[in-house]
């Protein structure tokens, strides 16, 4: 039964299948300065992202590749695993592609989009009085 469990994971409420194909939630903010993308991809590491940019579209992908054996006397038992995701999005006119800056810690892979100088000019904000 142990041989077969991970194959069965497949074919069996898809728990293992569901778990590799997961594409990580995303948090877009704007801020006065620049944009924020925070994307939730627990347990990789920063070496695992790839981060381009090609004309007004950013995309951030992953492949991470596991094996896993376990030796015993009666039997050997290997595992591997395969996992992935690519999200791409459409970066606004005003975002400085030079200067884009990635982070990954705790879990949580942070790029900053700063905002180009002329942008940051015309995001001053002002109130509008009703007549």
């Amino acid at each position: 039964n142990d041989f077969l469990t991970p194959f069965n994971d497949w074919f069996e409420g898809g728990s293992l299948l569901s778990r590799e194909m997961t594409i990580p939630p995303v948090n877009i903010t704007e801020q006065k300065d620049d944009y924020q993308v925070s994307l939730a991809a627990p347990g990789l590491k920063k070496d695992d992202f790839n981060i381009d940019v090609d004309g007004n579209m950013l995309t951030i992908s992953c492949e991470k590749e596991e094996k896993k054996e376990e030796k015993d006397t009666r039997y050997n038992r290997r595992e591997y695993s395969y996992s992935s995701f690519e999200r791409s999005f459409t970066l606004p006119d005003e975002v400085n592609k030079d200067k884009i800056d990635a982070k990954y810690e705790d879990g949580v892979l942070k790029l900053i989009l700063p905002k180009k100088e002329e942008a940051k000019k015309m995001a001053i904000s002002k109130h509008i009085a009703v007549k």
